[in-house]
C-alpha cells in the first residue's frame, strides 16, 4: 500500500524549517539547500510544494503573521479598551526570544516587499487588518473614558504601529541594548499619556 503523504504538513514543515533557519542564519542562510536539510528533505524534494524560494518566504511571512493573530486572538478574548491595546501590542512587541525571532523573519520580508508586488500586497493587507483591530480597541477604551487624549483613534493606531515595528528592527539589530522591560514600559507609559 502506497504511503499517504499529508501536503499541507508538509508544506507547514517546510515553512517551520524556513523560520528557523532565517532566524538562526538570516535571509542569505536560508538557502533552499538549508531549508531542506533543516526539515529532513532531499533538496529536489521542495520544489512540488515551492517551486521557488520567493514563495517560501511568502509564506514563512504569512505563517508567522498567522501564529501572532492567533497569540493576539488568544491573548485579546474577553478584554476591551486599554486592556486589549495592552494585549494585543505585547504580542507583536519582541518581548521574548519567540517573538524575536519572529521580527528577525520580518525584517528580511519587508526588504523583498520594496521589490516584489506580492510581498508589498501582503504586508500591506497585514498592517491594515492591524490597524483595524487597534483602531476598534482604541474607540472602545475611549467609549470607557481610558483614552482622554484629543488625537483620533486612527492616529492612536499609526502611533501604535509604529511603535511595535520600530521596536522589532531594534531589537533585531540590538538585542542586547533594549529589554523587554524597557518595550513593556514604553508600552505602558504611551497608554497612561493616552489616559491623561
Amino acid at each position: 500500500m502506497p504511503k499517504i503523504v499529508d501536503h499541507d504538513q508538509r508544506r507547514l514543515e517546510l515553512v517551520d524549517a524556513t523560520w528557523r533557519i532565517i532566524a538562526r542564519l538570516g535571509m542569505e542562510g536560508a538557502t533552499m539547500r538549508e531549508i531542506a536539510e533543516e526539515a529532513g528533505f532531499a533538496n529536489g524534494a521542495l520544489k512540488p510544494y515551492f517551486p521557488t524560494k520567493d514563495l517560501l518566504l511568502t509564506s514563512a511571512f504569512g505563517h508567522v503573521f498567522n501564529r501572532t493573530n492567533q497569540r493576539i486572538a488568544a491573548m485579546t478574548e474577553g478584554l476591551s479598551g486599554v486592556a486589549a491595546l495592552r494585549a494585543f501590542c505585547a504580542e507583536v512587541l519582541p518581548l521574548d526570544e519567540e517573538r524575536v525571532n519572529e521580527a528577525r523573519i520580518v525584517i528580511p520580508f519587508w526588504q523583498k516587499a520594496l521589490n516584489d508586488a506580492d510581498m508589498a500586497s501582503l504586508h500591506s493587507e497585514s498592517m491594515s487588518q492591524w490597524h483595524t483591530t487597534i483602531t476598534g480597541h482604541c474607540a472602545a477604551a475611549r467609549a470607557a473614558g481610558e483614552i482622554k487624549a484629543p488625537i483620533g483613534d486612527a492616529a492612536v493606531a499609526d502611533h501604535l504601529l509604529n511603535m511595535m515595528l520600530g521596536a522589532q528592527i531594534v531589537v533585531a539589530l540590538s538585542p542586547a541594548e533594549h529589554f523587554s522591560q524597557d518595550l513593556a514600559g514604553q508600552l505602558d507609559n504611551y497608554l497612561a499619556l493616552l489616559a491623561s
